[in-house]
C-alpha cells in the first residue's frame, strides 16, 4: 500500500507512514492481530520547501484567467464559477474544502458573512467579507439564477449539475493545468511549485505585513488571524508565516 502511493516528499510519506501504523496499533489493540506487521521507519526530513507566495498582482491575473475560462459539454458557467471560486481563496484564504462545500444558503449578502460548517478541525466558523467579495457573490448568485440554478438553501454554491458540489481535485487540476500556465510565475529557489493552497498563506502573510506597515502588534493580533482562518490555536497559524523580504524589512524596520 505504501508502495503504491508514490509519496517522494519525506514528510508526506511519514504522515501516511503514521497513519498506517496507528491502524495497525488499533487493530493490535483490539486482540485481531497478534503484533503489528510494519517495520518501516520514517523517512529523514531535509529542510522543508517554501511555498510560492501570490501577491495582488498575479491574483488580478489569476482571476482574470479564471473568468476566460470557456463552458463545456458537462459544465455551464465555468469562468464565472472558478473566478467567484479563486476569488474567495485569495480574498479570504479559505481552505479548498472550505471553498467547494459551501452551499447558497451560507451566503449572507445582508451582513456580508459566510458560513463555514463542519471544517478540517470540526469547527464551524462566521467569516466577514468586504464589499468587493459582496459584489461577486451577488452577481454570481443572480447569474445561477438566470440559468436555472438552485440559488437559496441547501444547493452547492458551486455545481455543474445543481446536486453535487464541484470536487477539490477538480479545482487543483484546473488551477494547474489551465491557469498557472498563463501566470508566468517566477518559482524561487528553494520553493515549490505554485499550489491552491499557495492563495490561503499567501493571505496570511499580506495580513501579517499590513500589521506591520498600520503600525499594530502582530504578535498581539495573531489570535484574530488564526480565529479568521479556522485554527486550532494562533501557533498552527504561525506555520503559514514565513519570512518574505517585505515581511522581514518591516519587522527589521520596526
Amino acid at each position: 500500500f505504501l508502495a503504491s502511493r508514490g509519496r517522494d516528499n519525506p514528510r508526506s510519506y511519514n504522515h501516511l507512514l503514521g497513519i498506517v501504523r496507528r491502524l495497525f496499533e488499533w487493530l493490535v489493540d483490539q486482540q485481531m492481530l497478534p503484533a503489528s506487521p510494519l517495520q518501516l521507519r520514517p523517512r529523514r526530513e531535509t529542510a522543508r520547501k517554501t511555498p510560492v507566495l501570490f501577491d495582488a498582482e498575479t491574483i488580478r491575473k489569476l482571476l482574470a484567467e479564471a473568468a476566460q475560462l470557456p463552458d463545456n459539454p458537462r459544465s455551464t458557467l465555468r469562468g464565472p464559477t472558478y473566478e467567484t471560486i479563486f476569488a474567495l481563496l485569495a480574498g479570504l484564504g479559505l481552505r479548498i474544502s472550505e471553498a467547494a462545500r459551501l452551499q447558497c444558503g451560507d451566503v449572507d449578502l445582508d451582513r456580508d458573512v459566510l458560513q463555514i460548517r463542519d471544517t478540517k478541525f470540526g469547527k464551524s466558523r462566521q467569516v466577514p467579507f468586504g464589499p468587493r467579495l459582496h459584489a461577486r457573490l451577488h452577481a454570481y448568485l443572480e447569474l445561477r439564477e438566470r440559468k436555472g440554478f438552485p440559488h437559496a438553501g441547501g444547493a452547492p454554491l458551486f455545481s455543474w449539475n445543481g446536486r453535487h458540489p464541484i470536487s477539490t481535485n477538480t479545482i487543483r487540476n484546473v488551477f494547474r493545468e489551465e491557469l498557472v500556465p498563463h501566470l508566468q510565475i517566477d518559482i524561487p529557489a528553494g520553493a515549490f511549485g505554485p499550489r491552491v493552497h499557495g492563495l490561503r498563506h499567501s493571505f496570511a502573510v499580506r495580513t501579517l505585513l499590513r500589521w506591520y506597515r498600520d503600525g499594530d502588534d502582530p504578535a498581539a493580533k495573531l489570535n484574530h488571524l488564526s480565529t479568521f482562518l479556522g485554527h486550532v490555536n494562533p501557533a498552527a497559524t504561525a506555520v503559514y508565516l514565513t519570512i518574505t523580504a517585505d515581511l522581514f524589512q518591516e519587522a527589521n524596520r520596526r
